[in-house]
């Protein structure tokens, strides 16, 4: 069997937590923050999880991670 190539847009957005489930960061981050509150620009530091719905689509996505 050939290799599967990495999707590198992927690869750069999401981790495999220790657990195998896939961790993402937060949208609206980089640019146009001024009207954010503070409030709402420090919640999205945090990162999340993957839906479970989406979870097998990008697992393919990112073989070797």
């Amino acid at each position: 069997m050939p290799k599967i190539k990495t999707n590198r847009g992927a690869a750069k957005r999401f981790k495999k937590s220790g657990t195998g489930r896939i961790k993402r960061s937060n949208a609206f981050t980089s640019h146009i923050l001024t009207p954010k509150t503070r409030k709402r620009k420090r919640n999205l530091r945090h990162g999340s999880m993957v839906a479970d719905v989406d979870q097998k689509n990008i697992a393919r996505l990112i073989p070797y991670k």
